[in-house]
């Protein structure tokens, strides 16, 4: 292969090789987009999450999964700063990953258990009145 198809591997001089940068913290934008879309589709399709906890309507998914990725961004943040070596970019790159999983599990837990805790709507309760529940009028005593 020849250096023009690996720029990488230009040299400076003959002896010595070109440096180049790596930084694996922050991740760019494009990373970041990438994590949303991820959980709006983990939120949203068809996944074990969605089939204990419940789906997640598409509206919803998206704000939820733009807010989730964003406090685990800056939770990540808070400890990662700027990562002066590769081994403390990997290091906050593992925080804001764990910090995505936890935050998405805890989103789906408190809204399965809000959905569990509501009452019926009226809409939900009618059907039953029709399938020969009793309902019974309150009584004036």
């Amino acid at each position: 292969m020849s250096t023009d198809e690996h720029p990488a591997a230009a040299t400076a001089g003959d002896d010595m090789p070109a440096s180049f940068s790596f930084s694996i913290w922050p991740p760019t934008q494009r990373t970041r987009d990438a994590v949303v879309r991820r959980l709006v589709d983990t939120l949203a399709g068809d996944t074990i999450l969605c089939k204990r906890y419940g789906a997640v309507p598409a509206a919803d998914a998206d704000p939820a999964a733009r807010a989730i990725e964003a406090e685990a961004f800056d939770a990540a943040a808070v400890t990662g700063g700027a990562a002066a070596s590769v081994e403390e970019g990997i290091e906050a790159l593992q925080l804001y990953s764990k910090e995505v999983s936890r935050r998405l599990l805890d989103f789906v837990k408190s809204r399965s258990a809000a959905a569990k805790a509501a009452p019926p709507s009226e809409e939900e309760a009618a059907p039953k009145a029709a399938e020969g529940e009793a309902v019974e009028p309150p009584t004036e005593d």
